[in-house]
């Protein structure tokens, strides 16, 4: 067998990233057009909120995508999943609408997400915030940007007087700042884009939640992470991820210590 050209792979990395770039962009002008309409919403089993403009950006994206990809798998939290995808080399991981609880309650802080998978890891991803026209996009080894402008994760070492997006009931009797919005992968773009130094959630996601942000955030220089400290794997048959961890490179080993003196973290039960 040949060996891979890295040049090659380079090249469709960066069309992979243009086309998914130009695509979510489209999308989010999409869900602008229900965005404080009238429009139809529900709860989908298990209690979790749905609503057409989810499955209108779903459509969208699956059309553009695929028919620019037909050889790519598919992911995502609108479609029936496809277990065709687990043999594929390369598969599309998108989330039409992460945050649909903001974006039902008016509130600016919903993306629309899309990545690429290469061997259970994200090689390109975008993440978009329509209401603030906020696009970060990144791809393996060139970077993240945010609207083109390179970002980096920040390099505070410090728990203390960290600004941390979780439940702030988790960390009341911390001495930090906490914060929170709907939606799991913009909270992890803003600490790629050091607005933050660090996002804990404890409770399942999904691999659509975090494979656009995660390569963004590695791009910027951070690490997210599963409760056992591991990097996170995609695309696998259950596409679940335990608790998460998100940090700047020096913050994130400190906190990880923080949470497991506080019993905080757990072995993740229902993860892949």
């Amino acid at each position: 067998m040949r060996a891979p050209d890295p040049a090659r792979e380079s090249d469709h990395r960066r069309d992979d990233l243009a086309l998914l770039e130009a695509a979510v962009r489209e999308a989010g002008k999409i869900a602008l057009g229900f965005f404080g309409g009238q429009y139809k919403r529900w709860s989908k089993p298990g209690g979790s909120p749905v609503t057409e403009a989810d499955l209108a950006v779903d459509a969208f994206l699956k059309e553009e995508l695929r028919r620019a990809r037909p050889g790519y798998g598919w992911l995502s939290e609108e479609s029936r999943d496809d277990p065709a995808r687990l043999n594929m080399q390369r598969v599309f991981v998108v989330d039409p609408i992460d945050g649909t609880v903001a974006f039902m309650k008016g509130r600016p802080h919903f993306t629309v997400c899309a990545a690429v998978i290469e061997a259970g890891h994200a090689v390109a991803g975008v993440v978009f915030n329509p209401m603030l026209n906020e696009c970060f996009t990144a791809r393996a080894g060139a970077g993240a940007f945010l609207n083109g402008n390179a970002i980096e994760a920040g390099t505070g070492s410090v728990v203390a007087g960290a600004r941390i997006l979780g439940n702030k009931q988790l960390f009341e009797d911390w001495p930090v700042t906490v914060e929170s919005f709907s939606s799991i992968a913009y909270r992890v773009v803003l600490v790629a884009d050091g607005r933050y130094d660090a996002m804990v959630s404890l409770t399942a996601k999904r691999d659509w939640d975090l494979a656009a942000a995660d390569i963004i955030l590695q791009e910027a220089g951070g690490r997210l992470v599963g409760g056992d400290g591991t990097p996170l794997a995609y695309n696998g048959a259950a596409a679940v991820q335990g608790a998460t961890i998100a940090a700047g490179p020096d913050l994130l080993d400190p906190l990880m210590r923080e949470l497991a003196a506080k019993n905080l973290l757990k072995p993740a039960t229902d993860s892949p």
